[in-house]
């Protein structure tokens, strides 16, 4: 073979059974553009920082959050306490590594369900079209339109119980019902532009039925943008806890939880600003977290980037 029909060759991927030339999918580019971002190992490294202290507390601190006593009201480091203790003479620290658990919880389970009610709001509408589509978007219109934070209060106004359980799962419900729409909107493109793809027709062909080929071929070629948008979400709903919580309307004692601590904090800030500054730097840092993992695996997937 000549030089000429060599580079010819290479040009056509003749060489493409070579493992070192072998063409990349989608994800082996993103994989590759997130190896070299640093913001994406930093934003990991803190989610999962996060995550082991929402799930294994006592890795991270020893003293029991709920062990307050009033003789240390405002005392400062020791005892294992590194930043001192409240008003009520709790650790700050302990108290913050504690109030990991309830915030991530509320921000996980709340993008669960998130996720739920906009795959079967965007699939149907994505895929059947038609009077569907125009009337589940007009409804993406009207819950898009109510202000989050607003609404939120004027639900869990309505909530007169002070049981945790029910507390918790009442603010899950609220953000999950009032925060599905950017995704549904997201999934709902996805869906529109994949169902026009030839594997689907393909599919179709064979003799699969609308649910299988919603579920089994449409669905997972449609999941990363809704993943990457609810990994934003995720980081948005646990300030919207927090917020709700710091209005006394959210998660209330005895939970445990940064919004209330930030409140306390706020109280007593006079006499000393740590029990106000070291949840409000956990809360910052776990938001921030969040958002950045998610801003960076939406650049390393979008083509247009490329």
């Amino acid at each position: 073979m000549s030089e000429m029909q060599t580079v010819a060759a290479a040009e056509l991927g003749e060489g493409a059974d070579d493992p070192g030339n072998r063409p990349r999918s989608l994800a082996g580019d993103a994989w590759r553009d997130l190896r070299r971002n640093p913001i994406f190992w930093i934003s990991l490294f803190l989610v999962l920082a996060v995550t082991a202290m929402a799930a294994f507390p006592g890795l991270f601190t020893s003293n029991n959050p709920q062990d307050c006593t009033l003789s240390r009201q405002h005392a400062g480091p020791g005892g294992g306490a590194p930043f001192g203790y409240d008003f009520q003479g709790c650790d700050i620290y302990a108290r913050s590594v504690f109030g990991a658990r309830a915030s991530l919880l509320v921000g996980a389970l709340s993008a669960l369900l998130t996720g739920i009610i906009a795959v079967v709001v965007g699939m149907l509408a994505g895929y059947f079209g038609r009077w569907i589509d125009s009337v589940l978007s007009r409804l993406i219109d009207v819950v898009l339109g109510i202000p989050l934070l607003l609404a939120a209060i004027v639900m869990l106004k309505r909530i007169s119980s002070d049981s945790p359980n029910i507390r918790i799962m009442a603010v899950i419900f609220v953000l999950a019902i009032l925060g599905w729409t950017t995704a549904a909107r997201v999934i709902r493109s996805s869906v529109i532009s994949a169902k026009q793809q030839d594997y689907v027709a393909a599919a179709r062909m064979l003799g699969a039925g609308n649910g299988r080929t919603m579920w089994r071929h449409i669905l997972p070629n449609s999941l990363a943008p809704v993943i990457v948008v609810l990994t934003i979400a995720l980081g948005s709903f646990i300030a919207a806890e927090a917020t709700l919580s710091f209005l006394g309307i959210g998660l209330k004692a005895p939970t445990i939880s940064w919004g209330i601590d930030i409140d306390a904090g706020r109280t007593h800030m006079r006499e000393s600003a740590l029990p106000l500054v070291v949840p409000s730097t956990f809360l910052a840092l776990t938001v921030l977290a969040f958002i950045m993992l998610g801003d960076a695996i939406r650049d390393a997937f979008d083509p247009k980037l490329r």
